[in-house]
């Protein structure tokens, strides 16, 4: 499956955008991928203000989030992957919620062993399609 991150991440950003309130990221400093000022980093996580009223070109698609923002009085581009955010939440009340990396990593997992069996057992895609397939496990 897909994961999930993504779509909660934009559900929960409108969630707080359409209550009045101020949206925030937290994500993880050292993901290769991210692209944030140096000054925005500390204590290895990253904390970011995603209001329309702070960014502009706000895009949170599968895999990454990104804006542009300006840290210290300077515009910058922002690029976080989505798999780096672990939280999302209301500046002014806390409410949100926090993403964690076990439901990513199991998701990956099942279905990298659900396809790793099925090229054991030599399914062709043909016999995929044709409905499930059940086998007595003792």
């Amino acid at each position: 499956m897909l994961s999930s991150r993504p779509y909660l991440l934009r559900a929960m950003h409108e969630w707080i955008v359409d209550s009045g309130l101020t949206p925030h990221i937290i994500a993880k400093a050292d993901h290769p991928d991210l692209l944030v000022p140096d000054s925005a980093v500390q204590e290895g996580k990253v904390v970011l203000n995603i209001s329309p009223t702070a960014v502009r070109d706000l895009l949170i698609d599968d895999e990454f989030v990104s804006f542009v923002a300006r840290f210290a009085g300077v515009s910058r581009a922002v690029t976080v992957p989505t798999a780096a955010v672990e939280a999302v939440y209301a500046r002014e009340n806390g409410r949100g919620m926090m993403f964690s990396d076990e439901d990513d990593a199991q998701s990956d997992g099942a279905d990298a062993k659900a396809e790793e069996q099925d090229q054991s057992r030599g399914q062709s895609e043909r016999d995929k399609r044709s409905g499930p397939h059940l086998r007595v496990v003792k």
